[in-house]
Order: C-alpha cells, then structure tokens, then sequence
C-alpha cells in the first residue's frame, strides 16, 4: 500500500451482485434464520403435544395473522436453504458450473424457495 492510497468508501446500495450472489446470501439469511427459529419451534412443539387443550392454542396461534406472515418466512427459509444446498452439492460435483446454467439455478432457487412456501402455507390454512 503506497502512502498516495486511500481509502475506498465503498456504497453497499449501489454494488451489482450477480443473482448466484444474491442466491448465496440468501442462503446464508436462511440459515441463520432457521437456527434462531429452533427455540420458538422447539416450545410450540412442546405446547401441542401437552395435551388436546395445548394443540388447540398452538393452532389457535397459528391461524394469527401475524403468526402466518412468520410461518411463511421460516417456509421460505427451509426451501430455500434446501435447494440452495442441492444446488450447493450439483457444484461440487461439477454440475452446473458453466455460465448459463449456474445463473438458472441461481433464478431457479429464488423463485421456486417463496413459490413453495406460499404453497405449503395455503395447504395448510
């Protein structure tokens, strides 16, 4: 580093990922998301399976709008992390590496994680 340097203010808003950037921090969020959720899953297990009274207030809870917006995250999140992994392992072994199709499985991931979770949420409602 040359004492003429300085240093480079970089502007996160305005820096272009590629989508299988994007794809990969969304991964990353999934994860994190999905392991922060253990505890609160953990505790509405345990609440429905105390007994008929205790399944009734986890479906009680459930059905709250509010309850329904974080049930589709924590969807989300788990299809999108288990794509992105099956992508993840497909790149391992050599698959999919090449220009064209690692950009469609990167698309592929995006849409289909939210797409199945709407999915799977209007199933179970």
């Amino acid at each position: 580093m040359s004492s003429h340097s300085r240093p480079v203010f970089l502007n996160l808003l305005q820096i272009r990922l590629p989508v299988a950037g994007i794809m990969s921090i969304a991964h990353r969020a999934a994860g994190v998301l999905l392991f922060l959720s253990i505890p609160f899953l953990a505790a509405l297990l345990s609440v429905a399976l105390s007994g008929q009274a205790g399944f009734l207030q986890a479906q009680t809870l459930l059905k709250q709008p509010i309850m329904q917006v974080i049930l589709f995250l924590l969807l989300w999140a788990l299809f999108h992390h288990f794509l992105a992994g099956i992508r993840y392992l497909l790149i391992d072994v050599h698959l999919g590496v090449q220009a064209p199709r690692y950009q469609q499985t990167a698309w592929a991931v995006l849409i289909l994680s939210p797409v199945l979770a709407l999915l799977l949420l209007w199933g179970l409602w």
